[in-house]
Order: C-alpha cells, then sequence, then structure tokens
C-alpha cells in the first residue's frame, strides 16, 4: 500500500511537471506571437513555488517578456518585467542580454526623440526603463530626472536625484583621444583599448584622454533647490551640507546654500556664505554686489557702501552697483526731510533749518556722480535718469531736471 502510494505520488508529480512544460511552451509561443496579453493569462494559474529550478527561469524569463510586452506595459509591469527577466539571466544569459541590447537602443531612441520635442514627461519615463533594464548604468537615471524637472515634475524630479544622491552618481566619464596623423584632427574613440589599437597600428598619434566635469553639486542643488520650492528649507541645507562636506572648494555650492538663504529672507546667513565665497573669488564683482544688497537690507548702510564701491573698483561697468550705491546714499535723506518737517518759526529752527538744506544738498552732491555713471555705462537706463531728474527738480536745476526729463521721455518711448 506505502509503495503504491508513493507511486502515485510520482506520477502525480510527474503529470503537474508535464503540464506545467506545457503551459510554459504555450506561453512562450504566445509572447514569440506578441500575444503579451494571451501569455500573461496562460501563466497566472501557474504556481512557481511548483516549479523546479529550471522552470523556474523559463518562467521568470517568459513572464518577464510578457510584461514587459516590447516596451508597452505600464510602470510597474516594466519594472517587475526587468527585475524577472534579471532573475533569469543565469540560465537565459545570451536571450536576456539580446533583448535587454534591442530594448535599450528603442527605449533611448524614444526618450531622445521626445526629449527634442520637449515631450519631457514621456522622456523621462523611458530613460527611467532604460534604468530599470541596466542598473549599471545611473547615467539613464539622471537623463530622467533632469527631463521630469522639465516637465516641471519637482515630486517626481526630486525622487530620482534623491536615488542619485544615495547612489553617489557623479556622472564622471572619461574619453579617449589621439591624433589622426593622415588628417592631423583629433579623433575621439569609444574606450581606451581601441584608442590604443590605432596608435599601435601608426594611423594615430599623441594619445590623450580627458575626464568630464562631476555633476554630484548639480544633484544635490537641484534637490536643495526642489526642497525650498516645496518650503522645506531644513531639508534643502541638509543637502547642500552634505555636499559641502564631500566637497568643501566647491564654489558653485557655496553660490547654491547661499542662494537658499536668499530666497528664504535669512539675511544673515546669505552674507556668511558670501564672505566665504569670496575667500575663494575675491575679484569677483557680483559677489561684493550682492553683499551690499544684503547689507542694504539690514540696514548696514555703511557696510553697503563699501561693497558697493569695492565692486564697482572691480567691475567699473557695474551699473546696477552705481545706482545702489547712490540709493544707498539717500538713505539718508527721508530723516533729514523729517526733522525739517518738525521744526518751527524759532531763529534756532530756522538755523537748524538752513543746516539740514545744505545737508540734503550735500547728500545730492554725493549721489549724483553715481547715477551719472551709471548713465554712463547705460545711456538707456531708465532708473539712473528718472532718479538724476528728481534730484534736480529738488535742487531746483531747472535745465539740468528739463535735460534730464526728455532723455526720460526718450528711453521710455524706445522700450
Amino acid at each position: 500500500m506505502k509503495k503504491q502510494l508513493i507511486a502515485a505520488i510520482a506520477i502525480s508529480l510527474s503529470m503537474l511537471s508535464f503540464a506545467q512544460k506545457k503551459e510554459l511552451k504555450a506561453a512562450e509561443k504566445a509572447v514569440k506571437s506578441a500575444n503579451f496579453a494571451d501569455a500573461k493569462k496562460i501563466l497566472a494559474p501557474i504556481k512557481f513555488g511548483d516549479l523546479d529550478d529550471n522552470l523556474k527561469a523559463k518562467y521568470n524569463y517568459i513572464k518577464g517578456l510578457a510584461l514587459y510586452a516590447n516596451g508597452a506595459g505600464n510602470d510597474k509591469e516594466l519594472k517587475k518585467g526587468a527585475n524577472l527577466l534579471n532573475r533569469s539571466r543565469k540560465v537565459y544569459k545570451e536571450q536576456v542580454d539580446a533583448f535587454k541590447t534591442e530594448m535599450l537602443g528603442t527605449l533611448l531612441a524614444k526618450g531622445n526623440k521626445s526629449f527634442e520635442d520637449k515631450e519631457f514627461a514621456i522622456a523621462s519615463l523611458q530613460f527611467e526603463r532604460a534604468y530599470d533594464l541596466k542598473k549599471k548604468d545611473t547615467s539613464y537615471l539622471y537623463y530622467a530626472a533632469s527631463s521630469a524637472i522639465n516637465v516641471p515634475d519637482y515630486d517626481r524630479a526630486l525622487k530620482l536625484y534623491v536615488d542619485l544622491k544615495d547612489l553617489g552618481y557623479t556622472g564622471i566619464k572619461t574619453s579617449y583621444y589621439a591624433e589622426d596623423i593622415a588628417t592631423g584632427l583629433k579623433v575621439l574613440f569609444a574606450n581606451k583599448k581601441s584608442r590604443n589599437r590605432a596608435v599601435a597600428r601608426n594611423t594615430h598619434k599623441k594619445p590623450t584622454q580627458e575626464k568630464s566635469e562631476s555633476v554630484r553639486a548639480d544633484i544635490v542643488k537641484k534637490v536643495a533647490l526642489i526642497y525650498t520650492n516645496k518650503g522645506n528649507t531644513e531639508k534643502a541645507i541638509e543637502a547642500i551640507r552634505d555636499a559641502r562636506a564631500i566637497s568643501p572648494e566647491d564654489f558653485s555650492l557655496i553660490l547654491a546654500e547661499a542662494n537658499i538663504y536668499l530666497k528664504t529672507g535669512d539675511t544673515d546667513n546669505y552674507k556668511k556664505v558670501l564672505k566665504e565665497a569670496i575667500d575663494q573669488d575675491p575679484n569677483n564683482s557680483e559677489l561684493f554686489y550682492n553683499l551690499g544688497i544684503a547689507s542694504t537690507d539690514l540696514k548696514e548702510y555703511d557696510e553697503a557702501e563699501n561693497y558697493y564701491k569695492k565692486a564697482i573698483e572691480l567691475d567699473p561697468k557695474n551699473e546696477a552697483a552705481y545706482i545702489n550705491l547712490g540709493i544707498v546714499i539717500l538713505k539718508a535723506e527721508p530723516a533729514i526731510l523729517e526733522e525739517i518737517n518738525s521744526l518751527g518759526n524759532s531763529a534756532a529752527d530756522n538755523k537748524r533749518y538752513d543746516e539740514l538744506l545744505a545737508k540734503r544738498k550735500g547728500l545730492y552732491g554725493k549721489a549724483i556722480p553715481y547715477f551719472e555713471q551709471a548713465l554712463s555705462v547705460n545711456p538707456k537706463s531708465l532708473s539712473a535718469a528718472t532718479t538724476l531728474m528728481n534730484i534736480y527738480g529738488a535742487l531746483n536745476e531747472t535745465a539740468k531736471k528739463n535735460e534730464m526729463e526728455a532723455k526720460v521721455e526718450a528711453i521710455k518711448a524706445a522700450q
């Protein structure tokens, strides 16, 4: 009886195995005919745990192809299909690699075309699907993120950029060159080996190689920018500081941190980080100009004046620095006018009135050259011309006021 039971179980297992093979064969046939929906229906009743190891690999391979549906599956199916194909690769290496190569070409071509057509959402999905097929090439994920931010789909872009940051992606690539002896032109080779072969054959000479710049700073800046736009300043600063810990001398990261403080109105920290930037680039007129703006916001007018003067010293054509310097000088005028309006008619008040008028005139005399210089740098500067018109009006210099009024009208008419 026991022997009969064992024999019955053996026959049952044999029949089950035969049925599974038959179903897998039918599913494989459906896949080859591109009947992916039929293939999925055939595979649905099969219990993966009942399959032997060889049939498990075949099941993963066929189901992976069915779910992938030559790239037509939805995102969930594509990801699962890619995973199943990767699992079957030990047994079906040649087939899986051939399929991946074909699909990668199709996905990348579609992604590039969509990007060129400014269909960024579609391009992002195609590039991410390419990455799912070939995880080793993280650049596809970078293209997906770059496309997403152009949609703009900030939530999707953030997820992809964070993944890239966590993967430590830098995008650094080495390009191999050599000079064509016949033409004298510098030629790019696919890899180092092909370049060296050309040099060995004496068709090329002067082999060189160049490394591209890292995009890690750009990735982190994008993460920080998205967090800032979402109102999560804490996460934004955290992202920048993590990056600066890795690359403390990266000038672009210093500026990115400064811009976060600027966007969030943290002027004190903004100034602090700008000073770090100046330590690295002491001849940058724009940095001193921005420090002037920050100091003006903090009502540190003497500091602001010095920063604007330094900006002008480094770049005598910095129109905005001339205008802002003139404006900072005139910041003292409201207090003078307020005191003038508070005076009475006593002899002491009249004396003080004359002193204040002279002080006001002195402010104008100090500011005028900077507005004139701005107008010299840019004859179409409406801001400089309008301010000069108002100053000459306050000084009762009618001829100069009329001249500047005509200039203002001419600038407006030309706009």
